[in-house]
């Protein structure tokens, strides 16, 4: 019995041994990167029921750092039911990683308990913003999207303009100049290919960009002057044929990365130059130039960086000299990763994150450039991002591009997908309803279909005003001019590019106000109704509101009572609270939209007042009924 008991514990120490060593030889695969090799390891040794954080994390962070997120969320579940003490990082990867899979309701549950942990940008907005995945999830029909002929089974990725051409990133084997396997994506390393249009704008076959440009190491992101003769590209750490470094970004396990410079000469490209402010420290990547061409921007995980990498801008001054790389800040960039930025031809700059709000993986976002800085980024939600990464966002002046993405139903790892931009101009001429004369100055409103305002504009000296607007959507326009009554009117755009046009007659305000003038019925304004037993203002009666709000505005020493009233349904007691309910309502709508609230008086009247014969036990129908479910707003008091 001793002899068994000695035996097996002998047994269990080789295979306690055994197993350890393979855990040791995973984790040196890991600190290098060799994602695939370490992920082969560690799976043999969970399935064999070996259970610990550190195990479940690295495997989780191993298809999460190689963008295969939607294979990290089995490892981060296992992690999470050992209910151990995790850093809240994992929580946000966590998160992410349930999107891949459109697991969204769940994913928000750790995003929530990830803002809870931690005072970070990305759980803030969430929390100012947690409908975000219905904003985003709904096609705006202003992009679309088609695949292209230029992909493969492999990784391609980043496109860029270069005249009529398009250069693009690919690990495909068949071109490439040198064989080689990277250990971390298990594909040859990146090439820079070209591609032509044809005049029905598919691309050409990809052909090998540049026996001087691409090397034995990766090559990715490319970008060129307007005039072709410089280009701006990334590569790894390699020039003149010696490697350096191999050093990662620190939490994103990426692979140390340069922006180098080349010069096209007698029609090939020369002159390789690492810019100065790259490193061998840290990584400095995805390059982009301004419309100017006096700026560059690109991504980097240099000191200063509020997360795994940041985008950051430089000037370029004359003779190859730069500045000193600024960091564009925190309403660009969040403790996540963003990077692949791109200037668009309105000076928009577009590019991916991870930190933002978004439908998982990277998304695309724009950050219109205004009043010396760039504004704080909009998701451009479907159908552009999707759930897996979606980056590398191009747009030329003809409102055409394209962009990579991981989506599901692609050829390869990384795809390129082609988008043009469907708009429509609404423009119009405003004048007076009886006289034809053109009012300018006039102001012009425009809505989405729930009212919420998107840009306000006055009329030129000719009274016109022109609105972009997306293509296959509802929206309001509004018109106002003092001593005339305020026109509202709807407006569906079409679904190709073109124009609609949509004048606007106003007719003059010649009633005067008196104490006790029915606003309603001077303006031709609709009553306020509201759905049964509810209080809460809905989008027909918002629009109504408006109208009443502009009028205040127009003048400012107008005092006015809202009246709220109910049908003869339930008893006179809940009608009474429920009539005081809207009026508060109504109230409080009024002064978030900018009406003082001194300027305002509320109060429920119930079902005393009907305007109809359906009071109790008359049989009426849910129109009639709904005719006496209203707001009225009389003036009270003209200073």
């Amino acid at each position: 019995m001793k002899k068994t008991f000695t035996l097996l514990c002998i047994i269990f120490y080789l295979l306690g041994n055994a197993q350890s060593l393979k855990l040791a030889i995973a984790d040196k695969k890991y600190e290098k990167y060799s994602y695939i090799d370490a992920i082969k390891i560690y799976e043999k040794v969970a399935n064999k029921g070996h259970k610990s954080a550190e195990l479940f994390k690295r495997l989780g962070n191993s298809y999460y750092f190689n963008s295969e997120l939607e294979k990290s969320v089995k490892w981060y579940k296992e992690l999470f039911d050992l209910n151990t003490e995790v850093e809240p990082e994992y929580y946000y990867r966590y998160s992410q990683s349930l999107k891949s899979i459109e697991e969204y309701d769940k994913a928000n549950v750790y995003l929530e308990l990830f803002n809870q942990k931690t005072n970070d940008s990305r759980g803030n907005e969430f929390e100012e913003n947690k409908n975000y995945i219905k904003d985003l999830s709904e096609d705006s029909g202003k992009y679309f999207v088609k695949k292209t002929t230029i992909n493969s089974k492999y990784y391609d990725f980043g496109p860029s303009f270069y005249g009529d051409k398009i250069i693009f990133t690919s690990s495909r084997p068949d071109k490439v100049l040198v064989k080689k396997v990277h250990n971390w994506t298990d594909q040859n390393f990146t090439d820079l290919y070209i591609s032509s249009l044809n005049e029905d704008n598919t691309l050409t076959e990809p052909e090998n960009f540049s026996t001087t440009v691409n090397s034995k190491f990766n090559e990715s992101s490319a970008i060129f002057t307007k005039d072709g003769k410089e280009m701006y590209f990334t590569r790894n750490n390699y020039l003149e044929g010696k490697k350096g470094r191999d050093k990662g970004m620190d939490k994103e396990r990426t692979t140390l990365i340069k922006i180098y410079k080349a010069s096209l000469v007698d029609g090939e490209w020369s002159n390789f130059k690492e810019l100065p402010f790259n490193s061998d420290l840290y990584s400095t990547a995805h390059p982009s130039l301004s419309i100017d061409e006096k700026t560059l921007y690109f991504s980097s995980d240099r000191p200063g960086t509020l997360g795994g990498a940041d985008i950051f801008k430089v000037s370029i001054d004359s003779n190859d000299k730069y500045g000193e790389p600024e960091n564009l800040g925190s309403i660009i960039n969040t403790e996540g990763r963003e990077s692949f930025p791109f200037i668009g031809p309105d000076g928009t700059l577009y590019f991916a994150s991870d930190g933002h709000l978004g439908l998982g993986g990277l998304d695309i976002f724009e950050s219109k450039y205004k009043d010396n800085s760039f504004q704080k980024p909009k998701n451009i939600g479907k159908p552009i991002n999707s759930s897996k990464d979606d980056f590398g966002f191009i747009i030329n002046t003809q409102k055409n591009g394209y962009f990579t993405s991981s989506r599901n139903g692609g050829l390869g790892f990384d795809d390129i997908y082609k988008f043009t931009i469907c708009s429509n101009s609404l423009i119009g001429i405003v004048t007076d309803l009886k006289t034809n004369e053109i009012l300018p100055n006039s102001t012009v409103i425009l809505f989405d279909e729930n009212m919420k305002e998107i840009s306000t504009i006055k009329t030129n000296d000719k009274a016109q005003y022109s609105f972009e607007i997306d293509c296959s959507k509802k929206y309001f326009i509004r018109a106002i001019k003092e001593e005339y009554e305020t026109v509202e009117k709807p407006v569906t755009s079409n679904n190709k590019n073109g124009k609609i046009e949509l004048n606007i007659t106003l007719d003059k305000n010649i009633i005067p106000f008196e104490i006790g003038t029915d606003l309603a019925k001077v303006f031709n304004i609709s009553l306020i109704y509201f759905d049964l037993d509810k209080s809460n203002i809905r989008p027909d009666a918002a629009r109504d509101i408006q109208k009443v709000i502009e009028v205040m505005k127009e003048y400012p020493k107008m005092h006015v009572d809202i009246r709220s009233h109910t049908d003869s349904r339930q008893t006179h007691k809940y009608n009474e609270g429920l009539s005081d309910r809207r009026a508060k309502s109504t109230l409080e709508f009024m002064v978030a939209n900018g009406i003082e609230r001194e300027r305002l008086t509320a109060k429920g009247f119930g079902e005393t007042e009907l305007i109809n014969e359906c009071s109790d036990g008359v049989p009426c129908s849910e129109e009639e009924h709904q005719k006496n479910r209203r707001s009225e707003f009389i003036v009270a008091k003209i200073e």
